[in-house]
């Protein structure tokens, strides 16, 4: 079978096959067009190494399983070479956690220590200089610009619900009561994984390409949203919780994601979203709420990685409203 069906029949990227048959973990033939065959056992043994992996596995501490699997045993663990490797993984993990425990005390002996000590003034904030904060790619120039479908039409004026969320700070968040000034809550629709392939088809969706860029565009204007008379930035999405904690973390994001993989606030406003690749996910948008009550929209939003300057734009002439 070619690539694309392996893949999909084993759960995993054409791009991890790939990584894979690098690591020597794979060998599928060749057909006599010259692209590569895979086998039934080559998906099974990808399935293998996807599990293993769910559990912390690295593909290539897979090996043992893998070679059980070769010889014809119907599970990966039912020989003792296996058994020996998840012993191995279980005091390399007891050894990480001692580590990190003993790291988190001596981080929380210096935070508490910090604390003691007062913080510095707030006008003189430490920032790290932009030129040193992480970039997303560039987006390519061919993107196809969504229209107005008129799906936000109905949005101003409107009052916030009354959800719950936990941001990626772990701060508990209610949508109804994030500030009584004036604050920003962008929605997009999901943030590629820089690891996995972009969905088949996804730049070809007008407004869907760009969320990453999105992101790093509100970091990067954050003062000028502050001095433009906003108190909060907030993004949110149905992306889960822990991609988004990774996100923040890979992108520097000063500001807090909230995960909604069940859509709530879309059901609850009524907002836009599409469906790819099976899921229903929100259409870029973008709130500007004086309190509870939406005060403005932006949809559609394009270009994405320009667009919280639009934001700040709008939010100066209109600082006095």
């Amino acid at each position: 079978m070619r690539a694309g069906e392996a893949a999909a029949a084993a759960g995993v990227t054409i791009k991890a096959l790939r990584y894979y048959e690098d690591c020597g973990l794979l060998s599928p033939g060749r057909a006599a067009n010259g692209y590569r065959d895979y086998t039934v056992e080559d998906v099974r043994l990808a399935e293998e190494i996807r599990s293993l992996g769910a559990l912390g596995l690295t593909p290539k501490e897979t090996g043992p399983f893998l070679a059980c699997l070769r010889a014809g045993h119907h599970a990966g663990d039912h020989c003792a070479e296996s058994l020996t490797a998840y012993q191995q993984k279980i005091e390399a993990l007891d050894l990480l956690v001692a580590r990190l425990t003993h790291s988190r005390q001596q981080l929380i002996s210096r935070r508490d220590a910090a604390a003691r000590r007062g913080f510095p003034s707030a006008t003189q904030p430490s920032k790290e200089p932009d030129e040193m904060l992480p970039k997303a790619d560039p987006l390519p120039s061919d993107l196809p610009a969504p229209v107005d479908d008129g799906a936000a039409a109905h949005l101003p004026g409107r009052t916030l619900p009354a959800l719950p969320f936990t941001g990626t700070d772990s701060s508990d968040i209610r949508l109804d009561t994030v500030s009584d000034g004036r604050w920003v809550l962008f929605l997009y629709p999901l943030t590629g994984d820089p690891a996995a392939d972009i969905p088949e088809g996804w730049n070809e969706i007008p407004g869907a390409r760009g969320c990453s860029q999105e992101a790093c565009s509100f970091r990067d204007n954050l003062d000028a949203l502050r001095a433009a008379g906003v108190d909060r930035v907030l993004a949110l999405s149905s992306d889960r919780a822990d991609y988004q904690q990774a996100l923040v973390h890979r992108l520097h994001l000063p500001y807090p994601m909230l995960s909604d993989p069940r859509l709530t606030l879309a059901d609850d406003l009524k907002l836009p979203t599409f469906e790819a690749n099976g899921q229903r996910l929100y259409r870029r948008l973008t709130l500007v709420l004086r309190g509870a009550t939406i005060e403005h929209v932006f949809y559609p939003v394009f270009p994405p990685d320009t667009h919280a300057d639009e934001v700040a734009q709008w939010c100066r002439n209109h600082r006095d409203a």
